[in-house]
């Protein structure tokens, strides 16, 4: 294990006034741009600072680098992230499965629409995803997702949930990534995520989940299982 020091990408103060805070977003919509144009190996803050139309000095009294302004562009998508998974697994108006087909769908679309800003931020991450602040806000929207699995797989045990949560999480990510690594039509996406959705409906199921919301000991097919059987 390299003993190479973490990099700084905290910012250095919060905007505590209106003014400071529009340069700051003013800096993070340049930074955007920067990325989407010239891409991970070719973001520098000289760069941001020109497009943002402020000096480079700026640009340093919030950000004390690049990996921190790279860095805060993955954060606030992380918490964009966050923030969907809450309020659509969150709202009890709806039976759990449905929820989950919502999410899927949702996430894909999400995907697909911000590719080309997911793929420059997942080459900048060897910038700063050694850094704790990163291992901090990567485990953001887990909560909610363990809250889910606690609702959907009520009679389930904490280490099935746990690995239901895995599996689905980490299965939406990669496979959403790869599914939005080639342009697609609202048709494509939307089948997509119904195919998606499907699989881990069906897993849930099977683990001991109904469609109606509740736990049922009934298998896919709606009949009860057979003795001696999960």
């Amino acid at each position: 294990m390299s003993d190479r020091p973490s990099p700084r990408i905290s910012s250095r103060k919060l905007p505590k006034q209106a003014r400071s805070a529009d340069l700051v977003a003013a800096i993070l919509e340049a930074a955007v741009q920067v990325l989407a144009k010239e891409g991970a190996t070719r973001f520098t803050t000289a760069r941001v600072a020109e497009k943002a139309g402020v000096s480079v000095g700026s640009v340093y009294q919030y950000f004390p680098n690049k990996a921190a302004i790279l860095f805060r562009l993955q954060s606030d998508e992380w918490r964009q992230t966050a923030g969907l998974l809450t309020n659509i697994l969150s709202d009890t108006g709806r039976p759990p499965l449905e929820r989950l087909r919502v999410v899927v769908h949702a996430f894909v679309r999400s995907e697909c629409e911000e590719a080309q800003m997911r793929t420059a931020l997942n080459d900048a991450a060897p910038l700063y995803r050694d850094a704790p602040e990163a291992r901090v806000a990567r485990v953001s929207g887990t909560q909610v997702v363990a809250d889910f699995m606690r609702e959907a797989l009520s009679e389930a045990t904490e280490p099935t949930r746990a690995l239901a949560a895995d599996l689905i999480t980490t299965t939406l990510k990669e496979v959403g990534k790869r599914f939005s690594e080639t342009p697609r039509t609202d048709a494509e996406i939307t089948a997509y995520a119904d195919g998606l959705a499907d699989m881990f409906t069906a897993y849930l199921e099977r683990l001991g989940h109904g469609p109606a919301g509740g736990a049922v000991t009934t298998n896919l097919r709606g009949e009860p299982p057979e003795p001696g059987t999960d």
